[in-house]
């Protein structure tokens, strides 16, 4: 069951043209380190890690800030257009307007993945935003999932579905149970932001929190990221009962309780 929704929120327009689109996203002020949410794949703001997130910074007087990709919750454009790009390309934006400070990452999923990348954009403009990075707090990551755990695990008859017509309808155990499109230029644009393939270096702390049960981001998936990690102060929680949502109330606590890890 989704959360209601207690407050409106902002937009912001990132892209020019045809490919614009507006991004919602909602800010709560607060003292640092700030934390920034970063959703999955077909997940929104208002999912129940990312309201107890919000609600544990109203709590503690700290700033947060989450929105929505587009194609996701309230923003707009067509889910079928997204990809890993365009998708960082909105991650970016929010982070370089409505942030400020030391922040955490906070990315689940898909938005773990995204936190690796928007992390290694923020050094590349160090000293040019209003923000920096305190650390990151990965939840069931899935980095390079688009190749790693989606094409390399196609039959060939879905890649061929894939290659010829364009698009897959998966089906989902999540959501409203509805297929979602995998696209050929989801798959084809992931490939120019692949992470798995060398040394990730961020600069900062990094926590991982992996469930043993999961069956759409397999532990071992964990344990390949934390090898292209730097050795010192990475940390991965291997959670023997936890499945990929992580979203039961032990699960919730120890997610805050890696947050909280950082000021």
């Amino acid at each position: 069951m989704t959360p209601a929704i207690s407050d409106a929120p902002s937009f912001i327009e990132v892209g020019e043209g045809p490919s614009a689109r507006k991004i919602a996203v909602r800010r709560r002020a607060g003292q640092g380190p700030g934390l920034l949410w970063l959703g999955g794949f077909k997940s929104d703001m208002q999912g129940t890690k990312a309201v107890a997130l919000d609600d544990w910074a109203k709590d503690r007087g700290r700033a947060s800030v989450r929105f929505d990709y587009s194609g996701h919750g309230e923003s707009s454009g067509d889910f079928a257009d997204g990809t890993i790009g365009r998708w960082l390309e909105e991650s970016v934006a929010v982070f370089e307007q409505f942030c400020e400070g030391p922040q955490v990452l906070i990315g689940s999923s898909m938005g773990g993945w995204m936190a690796l990348l928007l992390a290694r954009e923020i050094r590349k403009r160090q000293g040019k935003t209003k923000a920096s990075l305190a650390g990151l707090v990965l939840i069931a990551p899935a980095p390079d999932f688009t190749e790693e755990l989606m094409w390399k695990n196609f039959s060939p008859q879905v890649k061929k579905e894939i290659e010829t017509k364009g698009l897959w309808l998966r089906p989902s155990e999540y959501g409203d149970g509805s297929p979602y499109p995998i696209t050929r230029n989801l798959i084809e644009e992931g490939r120019n932001h692949l992470v798995l393939g060398s040394a990730i270096d961020l600069g900062c702390p990094v926590r991982i929190l992996q469930g043993a049960k999961d069956p759409d981001v397999p532990w071992q998936h964990a344990f390949a990221l934390t090898h292209r990690l730097p050795a010192d102060d990475v940390v991965l929680t291997m959670i023997q009962d936890g499945d990929h949502r992580l979203s039961r109330p032990q699960d919730i606590a120890r997610i805050l309780a890696a947050v909280a890890e950082f000021g």
